[in-house]
C-alpha cells in the first residue's frame, strides 16, 4: 500500500472504487479517503469503525452500474481479476476499470512464484490440469465453499495484463528476489491533482 500511495499520489481529496476489496486493507493508509468498495452480495465484511468514508456496494465488477464515466480518481484491484472468470469477463473488468477511473492500479499475482497464494500449493500452475482437477475435486468434498472460490480461479499472465491494460505501466512485485504479482497502473490523472 505504500508504493500504491507513493505512486498514484494519495492524499484527502482522492476518491476510490475498490472492485472486490475489503476495508481491513485501506486502514494502513493514512490521508483519509472517499472509499466506495464494490464486491458481489454478501461479500463485503464492514468495518466496525475506520479513519475513512467507506461505503458498500454490491454489484458486479464486470458490469457496474449506477456510475458514470470516470467517476473516481482511482480505480483499485487486489487479487480479483483472476477470480472474475475467463478472458471474456477479464476484458469487461478491464473495461469497466478504464471507463470508471481517471486512474486505474490492479494487482494479480504471478503464477512464477513458487506458493500459489490462494491455495498455499507450491507450484501449482505447472501441475497437469488433470492433476489440478483431481486434488480441487478432493478438497470439494471437505470444503465446498473454499474449493468453489480455488476452483474460479485462473491465473492472468503479464502479456494478458498488458493486452487488457494497453496503456498501463507494469510493475512486478517481489519476494526475495521472485516474481510475487504484476501491478498495471496508470497514474497519469494522479499527476494532474
Amino acid at each position: 500500500m505504500e508504493q500504491f500511495c507513493s505512486i498514484m499520489n494519495i492524499d484527502r481529496s482522492v476518491t476510490v472504487l475498490d472492485l472486490g476489496g475489503q476495508p481491513m486493507i485501506w486502514e494502513p493508509v493514512d490521508p483519509s479517503l472517499d472509499i466506495t468498495i464494490l464486491n458481489l452480495p454478501g461479500i463485503a465484511q464492514a468495518a466496525p469503525h475506520s479513519h475513512h468514508t467507506i461505503r458498500y456496494v454490491e454489484g458486479d465488477a464486470c458490469n457496474v452500474t449506477g456510475y458514470e464515466d470516470q467517476s473516481f480518481d482511482i480505480v483499485f484491484s487486489n487479487s480479483v481479476i483472476e477470480h472474475v472468470g475467463d478472458e471474456r469477463f477479464r476484458a469487461a473488468f478491464a473495461r469497466e476499470v478504464q471507463r470508471l477511473g481517471k486512474s486505474y492500479w490492479v494487482q494479480t499475482p504471478c503464477k512464477y512464484f513458487p506458493i500459489e497464494p490462494h491455495n498455499g500449493m507450491p507450484f501449482w500452475w505447472f501441475y497437469p490440469a488433470s492433476l489440478r482437477r483431481f486434488i480441487v475435486e478432493r478438497w470439494r468434498r471437505k470444503l465446498p465453499a473454499w474449493t468453489e472460490m480455488i476452483d474460479g480461479t485462473d491465473i492472468v499472465s503479464r502479456k494478458e495484463l498488458e493486452r487488457l491494460f494497453p496503456e498501463a505501466r507494469v510493475i512486478v512485485e517481489r519476494f526475495m528476489g521472485l516474481p510475487k504479482s504484476y501491478i498495471v497502473f496508470d497514474n497519469r490523472a494522479a499527476s494532474k491533482r
